[in-house]
């Protein structure tokens, strides 16, 4: 038997090499009290060690030989070891995708197999690419409508689909997109042009699906995108509805940051023993500097608009309500040029109109309720500010990541207020991590210092009734 001291770990086990004869390089366990030398590798080839006479030098060469392919194959790894067509990676070439990323070089191999997937990343990992290549790959293969892809929000699906278009350009992948928002005219457009991959939001897919516009009999596989968002939203009903429809052998795929228990319920109920991938833990991304503002609901304008000041790139600011980012918008505006704004109750051609310019540099600030907080990729955004703190530590992540994108680096700010501490306190237990503020005085040179000693009389008593926060004057009356 090998000897209870041989401990083994997946970085390495601890050898000690010590001289036999003439013969070097034979590796042996070391004895618990013996501090062990590093282990000599230029003498022989990777993955060697020299002649094994005992147990735990099979053992150790064994491990070593592992370590040694799995570097090897993790640093040439490419698109063209997972057997897709020529098409497609004449496209990723074009795009200048060379190697793959985490969630791309673990999800595509079981996806091309068939199998179903769980994929736990965090956003602007590159997850479209990790279904949308095997999709491609099978729908290319049949003139039916065999894939369907269902996204939680307009935006989201269109650019789901402009990717798809871009990864599929050679090989004749025929796409369409299904959302609400715009006339049901322009649906029926799209579906009389013969796709073979819909893209769609759950709820106009559910109207299609009571007017037999759409028939999902012939679909092969499914993908679920941003499925912790779908239950944010309340779209879980539609969604177990849409599954039931479905074909029961088809490939299921579905990615989500976070695994709320009700879509884990979901999962066991209509996936077959699915693959489940995480790649990284459930946090902000780390290339996101992050910084944190204890505020009041006063302080809260100053600093945004000193923050704005400071940056000079690409800037998008989240706002809990539609009725606010109005008001926000329209003070930044006064002072900056290139401001769009971003919710729910502007109208279709508005919301295109107001991404398309944040892309092209035509708005440099965007102002937004969460609805831009999942999934949107706008290339370079310098800086994210939570002008309101969001009221879910997933929420935050997803609105973190809208910086630091695949491989760049960003800035986000938030603002957090007395109310918001039991957010911040969740979010802190999420990510094992002890955030500090930053008092706004030190933050915000806009603002006027208060005297350290205030004249006396009704210049006093203005100052102190003019700056605090309403709750705050009736609680120091109380």
């Amino acid at each position: 038997m090998v000897s209870d001291d041989l401990s083994l770990h997946w970085q390495g086990a601890r050898i000690k090499e010590r001289t036999v004869g003439r013969k070097r390089g034979v590796a042996v366990p070391h004895s618990r009290d013996a501090r062990p030398d590093p282990p000599r590798r230029s003498s022989l080839p990777c993955g060697s060690t020299g002649p094994a006479t005992t147990p735990g030098d099979f053992i150790v060469q064994a491990l070593l030989r592992k370590r040694c392919c799995l570097k090897v194959e993790q640093e040439t790894k490419r698109f063209s070891d997972y057997g897709l067509q020529e098409s497609i990676l004449k496209d990723v070439a074009e795009l200048g995708y060379r190697h793959p990323l985490p969630i791309q070089a673990q999800c595509i191999p079981p996806a091309l197999e068939g199998r179903d997937v769980i994929g736990l990343a965090q956003t602007g990992t590159g997850k479209t690419a990790a279904f949308g290549l095997p999709i491609i790959q099978r729908a290319t293969r049949t003139l039916e409508m065999s894939a369907l892809i269902l996204a939680p929000t307009r935006e989201l699906a269109q650019q789901i689909a402009a990717a798809l278009r871009a990864l599929g350009k050679s090989s004749g992948v025929r796409i369409a997109v299904v959302v609400g928002g715009i006339p049901i005219k322009e649906d029926y457009k799209a579906l009389r042009a013969w796709p073979n991959v819909l893209v769609a939001t759950p709820g106009r897919l559910i109207d299609h699906i009571n007017c037999r516009t759409v028939v999902l009999s012939d679909i092969e596989a499914l993908v679920v995108d941003e499925a912790d968002r779908m239950h944010d939203m309340g779209f879980m009903p539609q969604i177990a509805r849409i599954m039931g429809a479905l074909p029961e052998n088809r490939q299921t795929l579905m990615f989500t940051a976070t695994l709320p228990a009700e879509v884990e319920k979901l999962v066991r109920r209509h996936m077959r023993s699915p693959v489940r991938i995480q790649v990284g833990l459930t946090a902000p991304v780390e290339r996101a500097e992050q910084k944190l503002y204890g505020v009041q609901e006063p302080d809260k304008m100053p600093l945004l608009l000193d923050l704005l000041r400071r940056s000079e790139g690409r800037v998008l600011i989240f706002v809990r309500t539609k009725r606010k980012v109005d008001r926000v918008a329209r003070t930044v505006s006064a002072r900056h040029h290139g401001v769009a704004r971003l919710h729910g109750d502007r109208e279709q051609s508005q919301r295109d109109a107001a991404m398309a310019g944040f892309r092209n540099g035509q708005y440099r600030i965007l102002i937004a309720t969460d609805i831009a907080a999942r999934g949107i990729d706008v290339a370079e955004i310098e800086h994210v500010i939570n002008y309101d703190f969001p009221g879910s530590a997933e929420d935050y992540i997803h609105r973190i990541g809208r910086t630091a994108r695949v491989a760049a680096s960003g800035l986000a700010s938030s603002f957090v207020t007395h109310t918001d501490r039991p957010c911040l306190s969740q979010l802190e237990r999420l990510i094992s991590t002890k955030f500090s503020l930053t008092p706004v005085g030190s933050s915000a040179p806009d603002r006027r210092p208060q005297s350290s000693a205030p004249a006396a009389g009704r210049t006093a008593g203005r100052s102190r009734r003019r700056f605090p926060a309403r709750g705050h004057a009736r609680a120091a009356q109380g």
